[in-house]
């Protein structure tokens, strides 16, 4: 059984900026549930090196009245709908909860659907430059009603990229290109994102392509040497070097000064990735964290660094900015990173300015056996924001209109985020609209495509 809020929106999170997000009896509520439904499933092991398969395998006071709780039966292989309850917005009017708007800081968003992060592995030029790819793929889904479309993992040094193949954020002709595609995406009403990332012991790989070889991209192919919390191997990858302090410094740095060039390039929002067994990741988890200096150990040494780059982050990035983590809320192993750290991360997060924590899973070591199946990690999603008291984000087998609407009508997110969906669909929020009754003429569409509509053949 979880307990989860229902949210009367839109609302505003403005305020919850390094303060709590309350439940209805003003403290934070306690949780006290298992996931049901954990069976075998595909490991991390070391093919799954880019965050797409993670994505898809594997936020003045508040402007509304937060409901009484309530109950859900969800469970973490089910998660489809036949009906759905909708709420009543400001206007008055029947609108999904999932297109009604919701505000982060100073920026309001047109709806709840939003792109999660994907990597494209389409940068030939192997720069960090995006590309016409990037400016095509991110602005498609721009332009099919989503209100956040998030960029793909984008490194903050050369050696933090996934592969030779990923964009960049640490350099000026990155910023210039980077402009043109939040331009873009800004003229058809969406707001654009950007995932700052560092790809750790998971760097110099292979992109992850049908046909393309596995593990790590050799120095004479394009490849580098990679850093880690700790000097040991992702499966079959290369090993890393061991992260000195001088290079914890540097690393902070990096994150500040790729967060200072998101703002010039026009971004919204900043994400910082910390999930999928990529670098953040890595300190914060026991499985890939063995030190026994200050920066390992206890909850409190794991998560030092990715503190240290939360806060240069958001000191770097303007204050009415929303600011996104996203975060593996378990590893799926005994023994390594769980949904009570999660949630105890997450507390400290919301009092660090982090408006919205993006709840995924897995990564952080191959042959976890994961549950997966349609919303599997929405539970968790649910669990941190109930536990923590700071506004979610679900994603993972989230495909379905009436299935997304009943996860945020059940209050256990605040948004949704689609990976694969968003891939094969560019225009979903539209065809959510159709799906979940919202008229046309107040969907998302582009006026060049209204002749497009769905309509009652007659």
């Amino acid at each position: 059984m979880l307990w989860a809020r229902r949210i009367a929106a839109p609302y505003d999170l403005r305020a919850t900026r390094g303060r709590s997000f309350h439940s209805p009896s003003g403290s934070a509520a306690t949780i006290g549930w298992t996931l049901v439904g954990v069976g075998s499933g595909p490991g991390f092991g070391p093919d799954v090196v880019s965050t797409e398969d993670a994505e898809d395998a594997g936020n003045g006071a508040v402007a509304s009245p937060v409901a009484p709780l309530v109950t859900s039966t969800l469970d973490a292989t089910s998660q489809t709908h036949d009906s759905v309850d909708h709420t009543v917005d400001d206007a008055g009017t029947d609108r999904p909860l999932l297109l009604q708007p919701l505000t982060l800081g100073g920026t309001t968003f047109r709806n709840r659907a939003w792109v999660a992060p994907m990597c494209q592995y389409r940068v030939e030029r192997e720069d960090g430059v995006p590309t016409d790819w990037h400016l095509v793929h991110l602005g498609a889904r721009a332009q099919g009603g989503f209100g956040l479309v998030l960029t793909e993992a984008t490194a903050v040094v050369p050696e933090g990229r996934i592969s030779p193949q990923d964009t960049g954020l640490w350099n000026d002709e990155q910023v210039e290109a980077w402009s043109r595609i939040t331009t873009f995406i800004r003229e058809q009403g969406a707001a654009s994102g950007v995932q700052l990332a560092h790809a750790g012991r998971k760097a110099s790989t292979y992109r992850d392509f049908p046909g393309e070889p596995r593990g790590t991209v050799p120095g004479d192919r394009g490849g580098w040497p990679t850093v880690a919390p700790s000097a040991e191997a992702f499966a079959d990858c290369a090993a890393p070097a061991e992260m000195t302090h001088d290079d914890v410094d540097a690393l902070v740095e990096a994150f500040a000064a790729a967060t200072r060039r998101a703002d010039r390039a026009g971004f919204d929002v900043v994400e910082i990735h910390a999930a999928h067994g990529y670098l953040l990741h890595e300190w914060l988890s026991p499985l890939a964290n063995h030190r026994t200096d200050e920066l390992g150990g206890d909850f409190e040494g794991r998560v030092t660094v990715p503190l240290r780059v939360v806060d240069a982050v958001r000191a770097a990035w303007p204050e009415d900015k929303p600011l996104l983590v996203r975060i593996s809320a378990t590893d799926w192993v005994e023994g390594g990173w769980d949904l009570e750290q999660s949630v105890r991360l997450s507390r400290l997060l919301a009092e660090r300015g982090v408006d919205l924590v993006d709840c995924s899973s897995g990564g952080a070591v191959p042959g976890a056996e994961i549950p997966v199946g349609p919303g599997y990690q929405v539970p968790l999603a649910a669990g941190v924001r109930e536990g923590a008291d700071v506004p979610t984000g679900a994603v993972g087998l989230i495909t379905e209109p009436k299935q997304a609407e009943q996860v945020l009508v059940d209050g256990e997110a605040d948004v949704v985020l689609l990976a694969r969906a968003a891939l094969r669909e560019p225009a979903w929020p539209l065809r959510a609209a159709h799906e979940l009754g919202m008229p046309w003429q107040e969907a998302p569409y582009p006026a060049a495509h209204a002749r497009g509509h769905w309509h009652d053949a007659r």
